[in-house]
């Protein structure tokens, strides 16, 4: 009884968390504090992924210049830049998240910031490097 009851919990806190995170968020440039995009987070059988849907700082046909791969030189518009994160211990990660700008991969943690679900804080990092980026939910 105890496994059942711990095993709803769990799916409970699972769904409530993906429900917070999708959606649509505004990107701010960790170097310039600059608005640079917009993207949306979708869930689907358990993983959540995410696509930039407007671009702020430059005209909406910007290419990936520095992209690697199958992205080289495509438009970053409606280009998927997160990937494959699932909720572990409480954070969304496991995925990876691309910098369409340097054109890099880097292993992905997220999460709505403590009393505030209106911000999620996204960190991108390789061995123990990393970047942090603040996204501010699209009202």
């Amino acid at each position: 009884m105890k496994k059942v009851l711990f095993s709803v919990l769990v799916l409970f806190l699972i769904t409530r968390l993906n429900a917070q995170v999708t959606g649509t968020w505004k990107t701010i440039d960790d170097e310039t504090n600059e608005a640079k995009s917009y993207v949306e987070l979708t869930e689907s059988g358990g993983y959540l992924s995410g696509k930039v849907t407007k671009l702020l700082k430059s005209g909406q046909d910007k290419k990936c210049d520095a992209c690697p791969g199958e992205r080289k030189d495509k438009p970053i518009l409606n280009m998927v830049i997160v990937e494959n994160m699932k909720i572990q211990d409480g954070f969304f990660q496991g995925g990876k998240i691309l910098d369409p700008e340097k054109g890099k991969w880097y292993n992905c943690k997220m999460w709505l910031k403590d009393g505030d679900p209106n911000v999620l804080v996204v960190r991108g990092f390789v061995g123990v490097f990393y970047r942090t980026q603040y996204w501010y939910r699209v009202q």
